[in-house]
């Protein structure tokens, strides 16, 4: 196994498709594919033909190396998307100690900041992994984030948390998170699906364990330590993570720096990203705000801090669920099903006034809404080569992060205006099924027809 973090030349320039297949088909007995061309910006190779048919498409796809990365990925992802999944226990604390005198959309900005910035850095990390930087970038932000952890502990004022838990934690989780997606596409493509909800996991078991953690943890020891043995935590799964994680392929020199304008030529690749960044102004609100409107229907205060982890919990199984679906029909023909469901419920939400019936709802978002979680990125796997992976991916987490910036606090300053949830669970759940019908469409722009594997 060679170095991979040292930069490649070649002289040789020339332009290259994207391909997209369509598998008609299962893929032991698949006879025909039929494929559409999008024409992107020139790429310089540093393999000859021989050689990118030994790398690039001779995905491992297995073996005890290729799950060794899966594992490491899982401790990222509950490193990172679990404890940016937990911060809606953070809002109702906040909301009723630490930061009472703000309102529950001034608190919202900080869990917004979070989830946006695990995305927006993509744009930066995603090019750079495409490069050969991954190990310097992944260790610096491990580092970032668990040190970041532990000053959240010092934190009084809403500026120290938004500047501490926003924007550093963030910028901690995105730094870590872009590559990870990136690596699993080089070590799996037939079982990518498998792969990439495997990682999601990850995600799943933080977000039920830490805020378990965090509401048995702050009665005893107080919040300062909790958020110190929470830095602990994350200083052994990020080691765990550091340890595992390689990429497979060399570096790739591909022209345009950090944007490929010339992809969003690709109708789909536009409509795709536009879908996850509509979608995305709606998918986190019940999980943000869960935990308040328990409460908000007499739910005592110890036990509605839980239904932040029942959803991360029942979402566990909604991403192994979708993963292995996703090898079998398709990404998007799991996707569109699942996250329609999450904004049907999402409607429903504010109607549930007992508990069964809102642990009920809590459990049909968590599953749903993970597995739309768990592939969002698959598809743009499939609108390219592995090479430009990091850089399609970057782009298309820099617009969603928008997206994801802006949907809780817009949430948080309806419930304000409005007195209650209704009018949020109206919106949040419109705007989860106006991205699904953007990614029918971006469906059938590949597929041109009604049926077919995507």
């Amino acid at each position: 196994m060679t170095s991979y973090d040292d930069d490649h030349t070649n002289d040789s320039r020339h332009s290259h498709d994207i391909t997209i297949e369509n598998v008609r088909s299962s893929r032991a007995d698949s006879a025909s594919t039929s494929k559409e061309k999008y024409t992107v910006e020139p790429a310089v190779e540093v393999t000859s033909t021989k050689e990118k048919e030994e790398t690039e498409d001779d995905h491992p796809d297995g073996g005890s190396r290729a799950w060794l990365i899966v594992a490491g990925a899982m401790c990222n992802t509950f490193s990172t998307f679990g404890y940016v999944n937990s911060w809606g226990i953070f809002q109702k604390y906040y909301e009723e100690t630490l930061l009472s005198s703000s309102s529950p959309s001034t608190i919202a900005w900080i869990g917004s900041i979070q989830y946006s910035l695990v995305f927006l850095p993509g744009l930066i990390v995603g090019r750079l992994f495409d490069l050969g930087y991954f190990r310097s970038i992944f260790l610096i932000s491990s580092g970032v984030l668990v040190a970041a952890t532990f000053l959240v502990a010092q934190c009084t004022e809403y500026w120290h948390f938004l500047l501490c838990q926003g924007f550093v934690v963030g910028f901690g989780c995105g730094g870590i998170f872009g590559p990870t997606t990136a690596v699993i596409a080089h070590w799996f493509k037939k079982r990518r699906g498998l792969a990439m909800g495997l990682v999601a996991v990850g995600s799943s078991l933080g977000g039920t364990l830490l805020p378990i953690a965090a509401n048995n943890l702050i009665p005893r020891v107080g919040f300062k330590w909790t958020m110190r043995i929470f830095g602990f935590i994350l200083l052994t799964t990020l080691g765990v993570s550091n340890l595992l994680l390689k990429r497979r392929l060399p570096p790739r020199k591909v022209a345009g720096g950090l944007l490929n304008l010339a992809a969003f030529k690709s109708a789909p690749y536009s409509v795709y990203c536009g879908s996850a960044f509509v979608t995305f102004l709606g998918i986190y609100t019940v999980l943000t705000y869960v935990g308040v409107s328990a409460t908000d229907i007499g739910i005592s205060s110890n036990f509605s801090f839980y239904f932040i982890a029942i959803a991360n919990a029942s979402s566990l199984f909604g991403r192994y669920a979708a993963g292995n679906l996703c090898d079998r029909l398709g990404a998007m023909n799991v996707m569109i099903p699942f996250t329609t469901a999450a904004g049907i419920v999402t409607y429903a939400w504010p109607f549930a006034q007992t508990k069964s019936s809102l642990i009920a709802v809590t459990v049909i978002y968590g599953f749903s809404s993970g597995s739309y979680v768990s592939l969002l990125s698959n598809p743009i796997m499939e609108m390219g080569e592995t090479g430009d992976v990091g850089r399609r991916i970057g782009m298309f987490m820099s617009i969603l992060a928008i997206g994801a910036l802006a949907g809780p606090p817009i949430s948080g300053a309806i419930g304000t205006a409005t007195g209650d949830f209704k009018a949020v669970g109206y919106y949040a759940g419109t705007a989860v099924l106006v991205g699904v019908g953007m990614m029918s469409i971006t469906r059938h722009l590949i597929l041109k027809r009604m049926f077919g594997k995507i």
